[in-house]
C-alpha cells in the first residue's frame, strides 16, 4: 500500500464517525422521540424559508459549528419546518410560539430556550448547554 493510499484512509476512517453523526436531520413525526430514547441531546430549530431572523440564527449557527467540530459530533441538529409543523400536535407540546425559536433537549428535559434571538454569544450559549448535556 502506497503510503499516500494510507493516510487517506486513515483520515477517512476517523472523520466517517463524525460525518455520521453530522447530519442535520429534517424533523418527521417520531424523529425527535426517537433520538431523545437513544439518549441523543437534540437540538431544534422551529424555521421557515421566508424567515429573516431564521436564516440569521442559522449563519450563526454554521459559523459556530464551523469553529467547534465537537458540536457537531455529540449534537443532534433536527431542523422543524414552520411552515409544515408550525400548529402540529409536537409544536403545541413543546410550547414554541412562533419560528426562529431554538430549543435543546435531552431526555424528559428541556435545557434551553431562544426565541428570535441572533446573537452569537446567546446561541453559543445554547449550543454549549447542549454540548455540556450530551457529554454527561
Amino acid at each position: 500500500m502506497k503510503r499516500r493510499d494510507f493516510i487517506t484512509l486513515t483520515v477517512a476512517a476517523l472523520v466517517a464517525p463524525l460525518a455520521a453523526k453530522a447530519a442535520v436531520f429534517d424533523y418527521a413525526p417520531g424523529l425527535v422521540k426517537e433520538a431523545l430514547a437513544k439518549g441523543d441531546t437534540v437540538f431544534l430549530d422551529f424555521k421557515a424559508s421566508w424567515c429573516s431572523t431564521c436564516a440569521r440564527q442559522e449563519r450563526v449557527i454554521n459559523a459556530l459549528k464551523a469553529e467547534n467540530p465537537a458540536y457537531v459530533a455529540s449534537i443532534t441538529f433536527v431542523n422543524v419546518d414552520w411552515d409544515q409543523y408550525g400548529r402540529h400536535e409536537f409544536t403545541k407540546s413543546l410550547n414554541i410560539p412562533r419560528r426562529s425559536t431554538l430549543v435543546v433537549l435531552k431526555g424528559d428535559a428541556e435545557l434551553g430556550r431562544i426565541v428570535a434571538g441572533t446573537g452569537q454569544a446567546e446561541i453559543k450559549a445554547l449550543l454549549d448547554t447542549a454540548l455540556a448535556a450530551s457529554q454527561a
